[in-house]
């Protein structure tokens, strides 16, 4: 019988990382499975709709409001596994790559790269704490890879959980703490009330015992 079991989620490579122990850790000789990285609000349609089984998002104190409605009335529920701090993430050989921590306002001169959301998105959808705070320099990318080539390359920064787990990016970036107040709260959606078995409970074991060993507070 075919396995079959679908994640959206934001831009983290710790996602990738769950799902690909998901698959070697389920074998089989047939199977269908998906990862798809999107925006907030596809992420959300997506795990709504049954395109797929999980979402993986965070929201922050800032968005929390927002964030959990549009999954409330997707018919939805977040789970959170863990909470983490803002780091910036930026390149080794930044001018700031040695400071011990970071504000915004050190940022300034430095372009800001982040992930594009869906036209007319509040702040509240975007992938990035203090998303909200104006920028001079700012640019817009879909993808992981990009974001980290456009960092490196132009000396630019953007706002993580500070968990780099991916081959790319520990070879070009590092993270240091962002001065806030600021929390985030790192989980999944599923449909309200979804029992989860099978591909889909792997996946949140290694999810959660991923960020457990990643997350720095």
């Amino acid at each position: 019988m075919e396995t079959k079991f679908a994640v959206s989620g934001q831009h983290y490579l710790f996602s990738v990382q769950a799902f690909a122990h998901t698959v070697l850790a389920g074998g089989g000789v047939e199977y269908s499975y998906a990862f798809r990285n999107g925006t907030t609000r596809s992420v959300i349609a997506d795990v709504q709709t049954g395109r797929s089984n999980l979402g993986v998002l965070f929201e922050t104190t800032e968005n929390a409001d927002e964030i959990e409605a549009a999954v409330l009335s997707a018919g939805l529920e977040f789970t959170p596994i863990i909470s983490s701090k803002p780091y910036i993430a930026l390149p080794k050989s930044h001018p700031l790559s040695n400071a011990r921590s970071v504000s915004i306002e050190d940022m300034t001169d430095y372009p800001y790269v982040y992930f594009e959301q869906e036209e007319g998105d509040s702040f509240a959808f975007f992938e990035e704490a203090l998303s909200s705070v104006p920028r001079e320099k700012r640019i817009a990318t879909t993808d992981r890879a990009s974001l980290t080539e456009l960092i490196a390359a132009l000396n630019g920064y953007t706002v993580t959980s500070g968990i780099l787990v991916g081959i790319t990016d520990g070879s070009l970036l590092q993270t240091i703490p962002l001065q806030t107040d600021v929390t985030l709260k790192l989980g999944y959606i599923a449909q309200k009330g979804a029992h989860l078995e099978g591909p889909a409970e792997g996946f949140v074991q290694s999810l959660t015992k991923n960020l457990s060993r990643y997350v720095r507070l």
